[in-house]
């Protein structure tokens, strides 16, 4: 979709075809069949942008509680923030009294903004930033929202020249050129090292990154660092600047939100690494952190807040003797444990009736696949198993699933 047909989209004659499309529920995959049927009753660039959009609120329903409502390019889809972690991550904006959205694509987190306090969004794509413009509209947020094209490589186009304590900047860089992901931070576009110029003056800044970012490229980088996952899955990194800087690390979980910080910097963690929990054989339970536990470095943490061990000082299992409710990790019952070999495994599930198996590793370089095959099993009952480390040594444990006791 081009910026003319998006303008052609939000006439009467846009709505009605885009209404059209979307009566049919389409997906990407019958693209041809209901593109054939639009185009004989609309102008060909305008049954495609009615379906693309109409295509795309359905996918996006994951992201956003009222996708129905918004208009998206696919690639700016792709790269959205879901709606609860862009909720989530705006809260810490509440006490300034300007916002600016720096890159801010098709709105989605404009949308959390403004609600706050006035907001300026910036984007150098026109049709990205009248996309969120219309997604402002559609929600009638655009009293509370200005949109400006820029080039953020260029000087920021605010004002005052001098520091401004009242006003807060959320960065979020394109982490993706010629349709593929860039991984470091100064393939950024433009580069997180563009921050430096901007804290001179708005020393509150926020900065979503990938949540693979290579930690080291962020050692020059006064900021707490957060991990951020929804329903178990990691999604984002950001970095706070200033006065939004709360901790070192932190770990959020949502829904909730749960999150476990610390005040150690990872290079103040790595030296502590292995002294603070012991290390212990499996006791009556398994638990696996979040992965944004993982990520930031408090598996060791958690472990003291559980009362738990680790089986090995560079493995994110831990393991205790009574199971403990927790939000930051999933946790299994022990039946057995026993040095890897194949064979006595093989007749353990055998013994049990076991017919189904889930496995699970760290720290193995077998792939769980091809376990499953080699295992042959049989019988109506299901375990969890973890391939694993003990003091460096491959161990396997095996586990009731989840939801079963011993």
């Amino acid at each position: 979709m081009d910026l003319q047909s998006f303008k052609l989209l939000l006439t009467p004659q846009g709505q009605q075809a885009l209404e059209a499309a979307a009566a049919n529920e389409p997906r990407e995959v019958d693209f041809l069949k209901h593109f054939d049927a639009l185009r004989r009753r609309y102008p060909e660039d305008l049954a495609r942008a009615a379906l693309e959009t109409a295509i795309l609120r359905g996918e996006a329903q994951a992201k956003f509680p009222f996708a129905a409502q918004m208009y998206f390019t696919r690639p700016a889809l792709e790269q959205a923030s879901s709606f609860l972690v862009s909720a989530y991550r705006s809260a810490r904006f509440r006490p300034f009294k300007c916002l600016v959205d720096l890159g801010c694509s098709i709105g989605g987190d404009t949308l959390s903004l403004a609600p706050l306090a006035p907001t300026l969004a910036i984007d150098l794509d026109p049709l990205r930033l009248a996309m969120a413009r219309a997604n402002l509209a559609a929600l009638d947020l655009q009293a509370n929202a200005r949109f400006v094209q820029a080039d953020l490589n260029a000087p920021l186009p605010l004002e005052p020249r001098q520091k401004d304590s009242q006003t807060a900047l959320f960065f979020d860089p394109a982490r993706r050129a010629d349709g593929r992901r860039v991984f470091s931070v100064q393939d950024y576009h433009p580069p997180l090292s563009v921050t430096h110029t901007w804290l001179e003056r708005f020393p509150a800044l926020g900065v979503k990154i990938s949540p693979g970012v290579n930690l080291q490229e962020l050692a020059g980088y006064e900021a707490e660092i957060e991990f951020i996952s929804l329903e178990g899955e990691l999604k984002e990194t950001v970095l706070w600047f200033g006065p939004l800087k709360t901790a070192a690390r932190r770990a959020t979980l949502l829904p909730g939100p749960h999150s476990l910080q610390s005040s150690l910097s990872f290079e103040q963690a790595q030296m502590q690494r292995g002294q603070i929990l012991p290390v212990n054989e499996p006791r009556a339970c398994i638990y696996e952190p979040d992965p944004a536990v993982i990520r930031a470095g408090l598996v060791e943490d958690l472990g003291l807040q559980l009362q738990a061990a680790q089986l090995d000082p560079d493995i994110a299992y831990l393991t205790a003797d009574h199971q403990v409710e927790t939000p930051f990790a999933r946790s299994w019952t022990v039946e057995a444990w026993f040095p890897f070999q194949l064979k006595r495994l093989r007749a353990a599930l055998r013994e049990r009736g076991v017919g189904r198996v889930v496995v699970k590793k760290r720290g193995s370089p077998l792939q769980p696949e091809a376990l499953i095959q080699e295992l042959k099993l049989k019988g109506d009952h299901e375990r969890v198993i973890f391939l694993t480390r003990l003091r460096g040594r491959p161990i396997i444990i095996l586990c009731y699933p989840q939801s079963v006791t011993a």
